[in-house]
């Protein structure tokens, strides 16, 4: 009877404790998503200031700039409808974004008064200041996006996941169309 006593004890610890690393790889995998949150917000702050200054001198780039623009207000409206299947959409209207902002960084090599202008080079230093923590916030958001999928597979996990009825977050994923190589010449035709 003793024996019987000690191991149900026994389970209810374990199986507590991996609840627990369940909760906890959850709740990191959250703040590593609203880390990508915060220097996203960053990015879409600095748009307007990119976008006036850019404005003055790249008439025959309107389109870009109204595509930009466009972007970075659904972009806003995805962050504020919150996580869930949510998510993954916005990684692809973020993915469309990042694509565009980086169009129009190369389209400033075409305009030689905007390239030296000096508003526009600190915008552009911030840019890609921004871009490399947005870029790190992904690694760590993956990172424990992977901690919590791998808590909730593996047995007792799985058992407490399907209870708590808890799914695998999604992974940010770059799109197809950005893993081809890059053709600068497109980028550089007036």
């Amino acid at each position: 009877m003793n024996w019987m006593l000690v191991t149900v004890v026994v389970a209810v610890v374990l199986l507590y404790f991996w609840y627990a690393t369940i909760v906890s790889r959850r709740n990191a995998a959250e703040e590593a998503l609203s880390g990508i949150d915060v220097q996203l917000k960053k990015r879409t702050d600095l748009i307007p200031n990119i976008l006036k200054i850019a404005a003055r001198f790249m008439e025959h780039e309107q389109a870009l700039l109204t595509e930009i623009t466009r972007l970075r207000t659904e972009v806003l409206q995805a962050a504020e409808s919150g996580g869930g299947a949510g998510t993954e959409k916005r990684f692809e209207l973020e993915a469309a974004l990042e694509s565009k902002l980086s169009g129009l960084m190369v389209a400033v090599e075409n305009y030689p008064d905007l390239k030296s202008h000096t508003n526009m080079m600190e915008a552009q230093r911030v840019y890609a200041d921004v871009e490399e923590h947005i870029s790190a916030a992904r690694r760590s958001y993956n990172a424990a996006g992977r901690r919590f999928k791998d808590a909730i597979q593996i047995f007792p996990g799985n058992v407490i996941a399907a209870v708590m009825g808890l799914k695998p977050l999604p992974f940010f994923e770059v799109a197809e169309a950005e893993r081809a190589p890059v053709n600068a010449d497109d980028f550089l035709k007036p």
